[in-house]
């Protein structure tokens, strides 16, 4: 192999983003487990004859193969990997998000193998049914903790005394947790941050409490930059919102909300 020529073979990876180049190309955004995240550039993946094209979609576990060095290599070839079955469609938005968060807040090039099995972990977790809330949060956690700005959870930032369960707090993205009294707006249980860092989320409380904390640090980290998901479910949730009825009843009208609860949709973050 030459000094100007690299080639590997089978890597572990995911498929993050892609975008049509030219008529029968495309280029796709990977994650991979030993060599990060990069460009691969791919010729005739696209229109009816790509023999590639049902086999390169994101949330599978696909094995790559590529040449080349530079910015985008030439992808050589893909395999599928062991998965465990497709993802459910009520989730696709969901991980969209967890795909944007890795585009936005990792470099190119730079190996992260706890945050791709993290992010491998949570895909798997979702195809067997897992709840996705808690899948949410513990993958927001962990990807802080890989880029470098992972919470400190068990102490106050300040005193550097422990979190109480019964006590709370308020988070300072340049400081970290400090006392609160529980009607200082966006107070946060203590119980719920020792939930957080044993990463066992079960109860409402711990739920919103974690996605209030890790949307202050995710927001901090991302120095003002929109999340493209975040506006999608932002509208889709606007369109699904139900239509309020007049104020006056007519007797034995049936009214949907007043007499019926509905399902709530998880939130990726205000």
């Amino acid at each position: 192999m030459s000094s100007s020529s690299r080639r590997i073979h089978l890597a572990p990876g995911y498929i993050l983003h892609h975008m049509p180049y030219r008529d029968t190309s495309r280029i796709f955004e990977v994650l991979t487990r030993e060599h990060g995240r990069l460009s691969l550039f791919a010729r005739g993946v696209r229109g009816p004859k790509a023999k590639l094209a049902p086999l390169l979609q994101p949330f599978r576990l696909l094995l790559f193969s590529w040449s080349g060095r530079g910015e985008a290599p030439q992808l050589i070839g893909a395999e599928p990997g062991n998965e465990g079955g497709a993802l459910p469609a009520a989730h696709l938005m969901a991980c969209f998000y967890l795909n944007e968060l890795v585009l936005k807040l990792t470099s190119r090039h730079d190996p992260h193998p706890a945050l791709f099995d993290s992010y491998h972990a949570a895909l798997e977790h979702l195809k067997r049914g897992g709840l996705l809330e808690p899948a949410l949060r513990l993958f927001e956690k962990r990807l802080l903790e890989e880029v470098g700005y992972g919470l400190d959870l068990e102490a106050e930032s300040r005193t550097g005394r422990r979190i109480a369960a019964e006590a709370y707090y308020r988070f300072r993205p340049a400081q970290g947790l400090v006392p609160a009294s529980p009607d200082t707006p966006g107070a946060l249980a203590g119980r719920s941050l020792m939930s957080l860092a044993r990463e066992q989320l079960t109860s409402r409380t711990e739920l919103d409490d974690a996605r209030r904390l890790l949307g202050s640090a995710l927001a901090h980290c991302l120095e003002g930059r929109e999340l493209v998901t975040r506006a999608v479910a932002r509208s889709i949730a606007r369109r699904e919102a139900p239509v309020r009825e007049p104020a006056h009843h007519e007797p034995g009208r049936h009214e949907p909300g007043r007499h019926e609860t509905t399902h709530r949709r998880p939130e990726l973050h205000k």
